[in-house]
């Protein structure tokens, strides 16, 4: 069994002394360091505490906790309560327990006792002065188990084991009866075009496989655990679903027989479930299991639809949020008649619970039948939400009625398909009717947050959504200045588009939570400029938890979500009546403490009930959408662009810049294939790519039905990779063949070598880089803008990755010279205009371009540049101011030199490095992989020689997140892609000592750098 760790005692101790030495003697100000022990010691247990929970109870009274345990399945494991210490523990105990307290596993204290409470039975009582005693009520309080809990926990990770074997025979049995039987495929057949006309015209066979799949697998719960037998007749899709499944002929599958199979897992949910008084609790509950049978079922549902369920504080303060607005900008309330409220994502129904609860009882029943909608595309959510929201309506009235507002509907796809299902379930055709004929005044909820696929071979692709994309086209990429405009097509970015055009013309409120990147990403800059224009009032609290930021934070400990990306609440407002002048909204931004645990984010929401307790900072966007300028220099503006895309694409009045014409790094959508350290292996390898490729070409062209593509082609990773480009490549009939000249050495990551296949078809989007390297060419990359990754820059003279700094950090690359398709007309890239405009202000003639190159290669490297427009270039490409005449040239002899470091690296001496070679295992130079010493001082080579001696500043030299020597460390070792099967080996079999040489080159260039970067620090910006 686990124990308490001294250390963690330790800590509680010095913690609770520090807060009483300064005469915090109340239960808010202690009550801290008993919480952070009680996270830290049941992490031992596999427990999280979360702080400031509430229950309510059947009655609607409810009780408020100051946290609970939870185990690795979200169920409550146990309640803590605090108390002053000057607080009489007996008689608070004695009250809590009179107003209905739990006390299953119910831990009480003031930090001078502590009484425990197990199996509603008080168990413990103990002096907190005591080590001895305090570890054996903590041991006792996360020891407790019931045996029906163990036995779910058991039944769960048996069943997601199970599963995937349990839904691959109910799909074999679906498909064969497909085949074989008439009556089946009629009803499926009929099943699948509801589908289309309903939810989405792109709606497959496969997705309503799965909708069967989940319902058989599933229903049995829904009647069970909620204690309701008549959920199929009631609930118009399940109706549906069981009129296909029950075409099904008997020979082929026996329902009873199916199920029998799964009893133990109904039966530990179910026993697991009587444990539990409380419905908000069994909806929790409920949760958990769907979230367990997604894990097990299928993950790739839970990607694409980027499954998160909102934590109750933030739903909330939403809800309360929302309710204060509607009182301050419209007089008006959430209850009011005429108020129409849409969650287009309901998921399990948590948003409109709140409402619910919050609604007068007045006007309860209106509100419940005519102007509460929502819609959910998933099953199972669709089911539990259903289940939800009408127990909440029963409990609040002790009266049945079924919850017309909620459709089962794809939101993105219903207003570009406003014939909607005549022929659909027609009670859900009506629900939608109706549903699009409301004129909705507030949209809330929990858009989905995931932007699709990361491997075309998983088939897993979000929806496509051309009527909400082109309206993207047309607003937010339209006013975009940004290059990569991907993320704008992110299904939460999709939701603000569609809510904004929802409200039409009308006065409305949008509150959302989502990914917050939105904010402060150069990506969205459209987006950001085209909010302000469509509301006049927005509130922005931003959550925090950007783990791809910020490394040192933890998704699981300061994410509210316990995802890598930041989260924020938005709240947008339409009130031209009250505002008819305003142009643009007025703009209020709070910002979380980036440190904050997830649970003290919560209790500040707790605390601060809404939107008026929040102190905000209104902010002055600029005109480019930047609304967070903390840090930015106005100054910076008046430089000389070093590009710009409108003077790149010729745009009539662009600002004249430094380089005609730029591009993207290479995008190849499959870099385990078409790179590697070895030339002749490359080669082998895309021989028999290109092959299985033109294999499908032909397949696809001969093919006798039919069929989508994405269901036709090959989807062996050991085979091929596919992307969307090389499948459009597909349909045109586009085969390629193999050419030896095609295998060029590149510029893979800084300091990292590697060979490419670079050819049309097999690279995804080559981008200007083919032109570029039509001949010699060095060219300059910089990263950064609209990045997580800090801005960098690098000088090369190969082709380049697009992630040149590792993902999520698109380089930008400006070459010196440019050339025609032919590799003819080689000219300089740079304008004659910086010629002239450069040469005029140095009144140096003889200043040619290379100089002006070498000038700006060697400014990137001025500290003071760097820091003083850190936050410019987050935003926009370098520009590039024109400093003292004999500055720019001292900047320009600079440039050039570290240009010949970092062009010629492999041709540097070797710095010298102790080599310790041990003696007790046989001699090899191979590496497998390398990794630091604790002190970072020594390279564990392999286990044969460590190379000892690194000098501190070599870490200086950083390229993004990483020293230049760390990239190396990196980059060079043996690695075998888990989905291909393709191993990366950098060892080279003709020259055995290459990687200890190049560690030694790297060394000796991070330290020319830092040395001339240091002579830098004299020049002030």
């Amino acid at each position: 069994m686990p124990t308490i760790a001294p250390k963690v005692l330790n800590t509680y101790r010095v913690e609770l002394a520090r807060v009483m030495k300064v005469g915090g003697l109340n239960e808010g100000a202690i009550r801290n360091a008993f919480q952070n022990l009680l996270s830290e010691a049941g992490r031992a247990w596999g427990m999280t505490l979360v702080a400031e929970q509430t229950l309510t109870l059947g009655s609607r009274k409810a009780l408020r906790f100051d946290g609970e345990l939870r185990d690795s399945l979200k169920l409550r494991h146990g309640i803590w309560e605090a108390k002053d210490p000057a607080d009489d523990l007996e008689r608070e105990i004695s009250n809590k327990l009179r107003a209905g307290y739990p006390t299953k596993n119910t831990l009480f204290e003031n930090s001078r006792q502590a009484v425990l409470y197990q199996h509603n039975q008080r168990v413990l009582s103990i002096d907190m002065h005591d080590d001895h005693q305090l570890v054996r009520l903590l041991e006792t309080f996360f020891s407790y188990a019931e045996p029906q809990v163990d036995d779910f926990h058991l039944a769960v990770a048996r069943f997601r084991r199970e599963i995937p074997d349990l839904a691959t025979s109910v799909a074999e049995i679906i498909a064969n009866e497909l085949k074989h039987s008439r009556d089946f495929k009629l009803a499926f057949d009929s099943f699948v075009a509801l589908c289309r006309s309903s939810l989405n015209p792109q709606t497959s066979e496969q997705q309503v496989e799965e909708m069967l799949i989940q319902h058989l697998l599933t229903e049995r719960i829904f009647r069970s655990v909620f204690d309701n037998p008549d959920f199929v007749r009631r609930n118009a899709i399940a109706a549906e679903l069981e009129k296909v499944i029950a075409a099904l002929p008997k020979r082929a599958f026996s329902r009873d027989k199916f199920l029998a199979s799964l009893d133990y897992f109904y039966k530990a949910i179910e026993n697991s479930a009587r444990t539990i008084s409380d419905y908000s609790e069994k909806s929790t509950f409920l949760n958990t299991v769907y979230e367990q049978f997604f894990q097990g079922y299928s993950t790739d549902i839970a990607d694409t639809h980027g499954i998160v369920y909102t934590p109750a504080p933030i739903v909330r303060w939403m809800v309360t949020s929302v309710e204060q607005l509607l009182r301050d900008q419209f007089d008006s309330s959430l209850s009011d008649k005429g108020v129409h409220v849409l969650d287009p994502c309901v998921g399990t129904g948590t948003f409109m619970l709140e409402i619910l609860n919050q609604l007068q009882n007045s006007t309860l029943e209106h509100k419940y039948r005519h102007e509460l909608h929502c819609n959910e595309l998933l099953l199972l959510p669709y089911y539990i939400a259903a289940q939800n929201i009408e127990h909440e309506f029963y409990d609040r009235t002790q009266n049945y009625a079924p919850f017309e507002g909620l459709c089962f509907a794809d939101n993105l796809e219903m207003e570009a398909n406003k014939r909607q299902a005549s022929m659909f379930v027609p009670e859900n055709a009506q629900r939608v009717q109706q549903q699009q004929d409301a004129p909705i005044f507030v949209i809330i909820g929990n858009p989905p947050y995931n932007v699709g696929q990361q491997n075309e071979n998983d088939n897993n692709k979000n929806r496509k959504y051309p009527h909400i994309d082109a309206r993207i086209r047309q607003t937010y990429a339209k006013s975009s200045k940004a290059s990569l405009q991907t993320k704008l097509y992110d299904m939460y970015s999709r939701f603000f588009r569609w809510a904004t055009d929802r409200l039409g013309d009308n006065d409305g409120v949008i509150a959302y939570v989502s990914n917050g990147s939105f904010v402060e990403q150069i990506a969205f800059d459209g987006m950001r400029k085209e909010l302000l224009k469509d509301f006049t009032s927005i509130y922005v609290l931003d959550l925090g938890g950007n783990v791809r930021k910020n490394p040192k934070l933890s998704g699981t400990t300061h994410n509210v979500f316990g995802i890598q990306v930041s989260v924020a609440i938005t709240l947008l407002i339409r009130n031209r009546a009250q505002y008819p002048q305003r142009q643009q909204a007025e703009l209020h931004y709070a910002r979380l403490d980036e440190w904050w645990w997830r649970g003290e984010k919560y209790s500040y929401l707790n605390q601060h009930a809404d939107y008026r307790a929040i102190a905000w900072q209104q902010l002055q966007p600029t005109s480019n959408g930047t609304w967070i300028t903390e840090g930015i220099s106005d100054d910076f503006a008046t430089f000389v662009p070093i590009g710009s895309k409108e003077s790149r694409s010729g745009s009539a009045g662009a600002e004249p810049t430094i380089f005609n014409t730029y591009s993207l790094g290479v995008s190849t959508n499959r870099d385990t294939w078409v790179y590697d350290f070895n030339r002749e292996a490359l080669a082998k390898r895309m021989q028999t790519f290109i092959t299985t490729y033109n294999t499908e070409v032909d397949r696809w062209h001969n093919r006798q039905t039919e069929v989508a593509l994405d269901d036709f082609v090959l989807q062996d990773d050991t085979k091929i990779k596919w992307s969307r480009n090389i499948k459009r490549d597909l349909k045109r009939s586009k085969k390629v063949s193999f050419y030896e000249n095609n295998v060029l050495l590149s510029l893979y990551r800084p300091f990292t070598h590697r060979y490419i296949y670079f050819s049309d078809v097999i690279i995804d989007e080559m981008s200007k880089m083919g032109l570029f390297f039509k001949g010699a060419n060095t060219s300059i990359c910089v990263t950064g803008v609209g990045s997580e990754k800090p801005f960098s820059f690098f000088i090369s003279n190969y082709i380049s990755d697009l992630n040149f700094y590792g993902g999520g950090s698109a380089t930008q690359w400006f070459p010196f010279y440019i050339y025609d398709e032919d590799g003819s007309n080689r000219r300089e890239n740079i304008s004659d205009w910086a010629l002239q405009h450069v040469q005029a202000h140095t009144g140096n003639n003889n200043f040619d371009k290379w100089d002006i190159f070498y000038y700006i290669y060697g400014l990137l490297h001025v500290p003071s540049y760097r820091e003083r427009y850190a936050a410019n270039l987050k935003l926009e490409l370098p520009r590039i101011p024109l400093l003292a005449p004999s500055v720019i040239e001292q900047l320009s002899a600079a440039g050039r030199q570290l240009a010949e470091l970092h062009l010629n690296y492999e041709q540097q001496r070797e710095y010298k490095l102790k080599h310790n070679e041990n003696c007790n295992v046989p001699w090899t130079w191979r590496v497998e992989k390398m990794r630091l010493s604790r002190d970072k001082s020594a390279i564990i080579y392999n286990q044969a020689l460590t190379l000892e001696g690194i000098p501190v500043e070599v870490y200086e030299y950083r390229l993004g997140n990483r020293s230049a020597l760390e990239w190396v460390i990196d980059q060079y070792q043996v690695s075998t892609d888990r989905r291909s099967g393709i191993t990366s080996d950098p060892n080279d079999l003709d020259d055995r000592e290459a990687i200890v040489r190049l560690l030694k080159q790297v060394i000796t260039v991070s330290l020319k750098t830092i040395a001339i970067i240091q002579q830098l620090r004299a020049i002030s910006l």
